[in-house]
């Protein structure tokens, strides 16, 4: 079992308009200046801070799979497959761009969001039509266990199915509490920290790191172990983390950035 962090100083930065809206990306464009260009086909992660309400107008996107995650605040969408939606705090509004397809985004004062790309098989799924779809936040199934709060975003038992392998919780874990993510081999967790401190540790590696507000984790398996996220037992708030679970590596092609 492999654990890197990586910082918001490593992770890449970008923003749109005048700054209207800002971004830090833990997972970023090759031409950007980034620790982690992608990991297996989780292609492009990004945390979009909107300073003002601001429209990012029409732009295309074809082949990849495409999930916005609200943190907090409102996202409104628009697309040429006619579609004409707003999704709040805790929804999800994921695109399927297929063959291709145009839309556009716009998030309201103080709006956080996640954009989240996966790669499926490219030159397969260029030839499936493109698909919206929208999610409010209670259509996710919500689990409270010992305090820990799991939200089934992506895969078994969530309303989410992808084509590219992969699975997404959003985990609140208070503080002395921790939650074990099976991780089977072959596969890596990338987690995204959005508030709180804590620690990541592999205990069959005897890896363990510290994690805090901002930083970025990739957890790699070489063979099936657990991964022990756990907040920190005097910190004033509860760790709240994103992580995603994909292979880390695939039998097919993969963009090259």
């Amino acid at each position: 079992m492999h654990i890197s962090i990586y910082p918001k100083d490593q992770q890449g930065k970008g923003h749109f308009g005048n700054g209207e809206i800002v971004e830090s990306k833990p997972i970023a464009f090759s031409h950007e200046e980034t620790a982690v260009k992608r990991v297996g086909p989780l292609f492009y992660w990004a945390w979009a801070k909107s300073m003002t309400t601001f429209e990012i107008p029409l732009h295309p996107h074809s082949g990849f799979e495409i999930v916005s995650y609200v943190l907090h605040g409102t996202v409104g969408h628009r697309d040429t497959m006619g579609n004409l939606q707003q999704v709040s705090t805790g929804g999800a509004q994921v695109m399927q761009t297929g063959s291709g397809v145009q839309h556009a985004e716009e998030l309201y004062t103080g709006t956080e969001m996640f954009q989240i790309w996966f790669e499926p098989h490219l030159s397969q799924a260029v030839k499936r039509p493109p698909i919206y779809s929208q999610y409010d936040h209670e259509q996710f199934p919500l689990d409270v266990v010992d305090g820990i709060q799991v939200k089934r975003i992506i895969g078994t038992d969530a309303p989410i199915s992808l084509v590219t392998d992969s699975e997404m919780k959003d985990l609140t874990i208070p503080p002395g509490a921790s939650f074990t993510w099976r991780l089977p081999t072959g596969y890596s967790l990338a987690v995204v920290a959005v508030s709180g401190k804590g620690r990541v540790d592999a205990p069959s590696a005897a890896k363990s790191e510290s994690l805090e507000a901002g930083d970025f984790a990739v957890i790699s398996a070489e063979e099936d172990g657990s991964v022990v996220l756990s907040a920190d037992p005097a910190g004033a708030e509860a760790l709240r983390v994103v992580a995603i679970q994909v292979p880390t590596a695939v039998d097919y092609p993969l963009y090259r950035k």
